[in-house]
C-alpha cells in the first residue's frame, strides 16, 4: 500500500493541508504561525510530508541538533490510519535524521497513547522518563522515549 505514496520535504505552501492533518489529529493543534516559523526560522527543523495524488495525508517534524533528533510531531489523517503509513513516515524520518548525522532520537508521547507507544517500541524506542503535566489541554504526563540510530 505504501508504494503509491510519496515522501518529500514540507514547503510553506503545504501549511493549509498540514493544518487539516493537525486539527484532525491533536486536541491542541499547532497554529499556522508555528509551522511557518518552523519552516522559515528554525535552522534545526526538518519536516517531511507523506502525500498521495498531491494530497498531504501525513507529516512528521523533527529538530536535529548536533547528533540528536527530537520528533516534534507525527500525524496521519484519520481515514488513512491503520495502513502502516505512520510506520513508513517514522522510518523515513529516522533515515533522514541518520543521514543528517543524528545518532539518537527522542520524543514525548501521552502516557495514555498506547497505540503510538507500540509503534515507537516497534522501531526500538524505549522509555526514558516522565514529563509531569506536559500536555496543556489536560495536564497529562508525557512518556519520554529514546532510540539509538
Amino acid at each position: 500500500m505504501v508504494d503509491s505514496f510519496v515522501f518529500r520535504y514540507m514547503r510553506e505552501e503545504d501549511i493549509d493541508q498540514i493544518l487539516e492533518v493537525e486539527h484532525a489529529s491533536f486536541t491542541t493543534p499547532w497554529s499556522r504561525e508555528a509551522f511557518y516559523n518552523e519552516l522559515n526560522n528554525n535552522k534545526f527543523a526538518v519536516y517531511i510530508v507523506l502525500e498521495e495524488d498531491d494530497k498531504i495525508i501525513g507529516y512528521c517534524g523533527a529538530w536535529i541538533v548536533i547528533d540528536e533528533a527530537h520528533i516534534t510531531n507525527i500525524a496521519i489523517l484519520p481515514g488513512y490510519r491503520g495502513k502502516k503509513l505512520g510506520e513508513a513516515l517514522l522510518q523515513k524520518m529516522m533515515s533522514v535524521a541518520r543521514e543528517m548525522g543524528a545518532k539518537s532520537m527522542t520524543l514525548e508521547v501521552r502516557v495514555t497513547n498506547q497505540i503510538a507507544q507500540s509503534l515507537y517500541r516497534k522501531f526500538g524506542f524505549h522509555n526514558g522518563g516522565i514529563r509531569k503535566n506536559y500536555y496543556s489541554d489536560n495536564q497529562e504526563d508525557a512518556l519520554v522515549m529514546w532510540v539509538n540510530l
